[in-house]
């Protein structure tokens, strides 16, 4: 008999391809997608966890995935999938030091309730990471809400991305938000994500009508300024108690708060930073801490990601030992 529990981790492994990194000439091709947010999980969760990606690949990168993922600890790889369609690769034109074009080309499919219930039904707990942004589509968020009892956090990221001509990937408001939102214990955006949510409205006062007995907790990064939340008016910070909390008693305000990164900018590699921060904060909440240190926690593994390069080798960089800069195998 074993204490060990387990997160199931939903997004897409992708092949990267990024131009324009630190004023880089030359493209560098590496993994990237939900890498990020393993390596993070390795690295922050409390002891007793273990990661198991609940992820599809293609077969033309089956083996160097499974190779990839090998090398990270704390994985059990026995919730991936291969696929005969071709894996997703992005390719990433960096603008400037936080702003960037990805045009998506790949098509590995989402997963459906009736195929990844039984996966989900071994979990404790799961992390969800929208990286191609159709890892789940509605109805079957909404029957893993109705379906597992654990605590979701949601990632929505590439839900606000649509897939324009030959795969150029631009920001488009959320269809179906309220809905999307109901089918989260906790979800985090991004500041630019945030402003699309609900159309023209004011998202801090749409956010903070949001939150309630199904949605606890919404999460907003903000870069170099650190990160924002919106609770909900009893919201406790301990991810297992989520489901079991009574849903009585909602009749006060929202609590916000936001938590400066202290951290002095770094010059680097942004891509991944999100991943890294939800990673962290939701393994740090796992971990028992108070939800403003988890959040400081998140931006100090963010800001430190930015001195790595990809996500092989990130596990041992963001535990603090020496790492090489990543990079393709």
């Amino acid at each position: 008999m074993t204490d060990t529990k387990r997160l199931g981790v939903v997004g897409t492994l992708v092949w990267d391809t990024i131009y324009g990194r630190d004023g880089a000439a030359e493209p560098v091709e590496e993994w990237g997608g939900i890498g990020y947010a393993l390596a993070a999980l390795s690295a922050a969760l409390p002891a007793g966890w273990t990661v198991v990606p609940l992820v599809k690949v293609g077969r033309d990168l089956a083996e160097e995935a499974f190779r990839f993922v090998g090398e990270i600890p704390r994985v059990d790889p026995s919730g991936i999938v291969v696929v005969e369609a071709p894996n997703n690769r992005v390719e990433l034109r960096y603008q400037d030091a936080a702003r960037r074009v990805e045009r998506l080309s790949g098509g590995v499919p989402g997963w459906q309730w009736p195929e990844v219930a039984p996966l989900v039904a071994t979990c404790d707990a799961l992390y969800v990471n929208f990286i191609s942004g159709f890892e789940l589509d509605l109805d079957t968020a909404r029957a893993l809400r109705a379906g597992f009892g654990g605590p979701v956090y949601a990632d929505l990221h590439s839900l606000f991305l649509r897939v324009g001509a030959d795969g150029l990937r631009v920001p488009a408001p959320l269809a179906g938000w309220e809905g999307w939102l109901r089918s989260f214990d906790a979800v985090q955006m991004n500041e630019d994500e945030f402003s699309l949510l609900g159309g023209d409205g004011d998202p801090w006062a749409l956010a903070a009508h949001a939150v309630g007995p199904d949605l606890k907790l919404i999460v907003v990064t903000l870069g170099e300024r650190g990160a924002a939340y919106v609770s909900s008016t009893d919201f406790v910070p301990d991810p297992m108690v989520w489901r079991s909390a009574s849903p009585l008693a909602q009749g006060g305000p929202a609590r916000s708060g936001r938590v400066v990164d202290l951290t002095p900018p770094r010059r680097g590699d942004p891509t991944g930073c999100g991943d890294v921060w939800g990673a962290t904060f939701f393994a740090r909440l796992l971990g028992g801490a108070p939800l403003e240190e988890a959040m400081r926690d998140a931006n100090a593994a963010a800001a430190r990601n930015v001195e790595h390069r990809g996500a092989r080798g990130l596990y041992r960089h963001l535990s603090g030992r020496l790492s090489h800069a990543g990079g393709a195998p």
